[in-house]
């Protein structure tokens, strides 16, 4: 094998379709846009747009909001918890945190915290500090002899503080 021998096999690659060259060619005269308007021109991009009737996007209601101070937290099941204990991912003697969580495998990024969920089978006695937990979950740990810590999420550092107006 020779690098001036290499080539692709027949019909890899299609060629190019040359429009506007010629009626003889199937696509001159006007290249396949048919005739006029403005679809025919170059640099049109009318994406959405329903000929001057109202578009589709503003007939319909709109509902509801984004709040944009909510926040995100990753859910994490006692039994997950659990399996990493039994896989000796997590040390019971050391509070379970964002931290550990996430050292452990068991997620992949805190977000806004961690919120406990009660699915699954807990039986290790385990301290957990967490931004929120469920009834089921918290019941489920202290029944073992645990304790559930609830801490406020990490603020995120912007730098500038939200009471005071903004200059323009």
């Amino acid at each position: 094998m020779k690098l001036n021998q290499l080539a692709d096999r027949p019909g890899a690659n299609k060629a190019r379709k040359r429009v506007g060259r010629g009626i003889g060619s199937g696509s001159g005269k006007t290249a396949g846009r048919g005739h006029k308007g403005q679809k025919s021109r170059s640099g049109v991009a009318i994406h959405g747009f329903e000929g001057g009737q109202m578009p589709l996007t503003r007939r319909l209601p709109k509902r509801g909001f984004n709040n944009p101070f909510r926040k995100r937290y990753v859910e994490v099941n006692i039994g997950r918890v659990q399996q990493a204990i039994d896989a000796g991912r997590l040390d019971t003697k050391e509070p379970v945190t964002a931290e550990t969580l996430t050292a452990a495998g068991v997620i992949r990024r805190a977000r806004d915290g961690v919120r406990l969920l009660g699915e699954g089978e807990l039986t290790a006695k385990v301290e957990f500090r967490v931004s929120g937990a469920s009834r089921s979950a918290v019941s489920a740990v202290e029944k073992l002899g645990g304790k559930v810590e609830l801490v406020a999420p990490a603020k995120a550092e912007t730098g500038e503080t939200s009471d005071q107006p903004q200059a323009e």
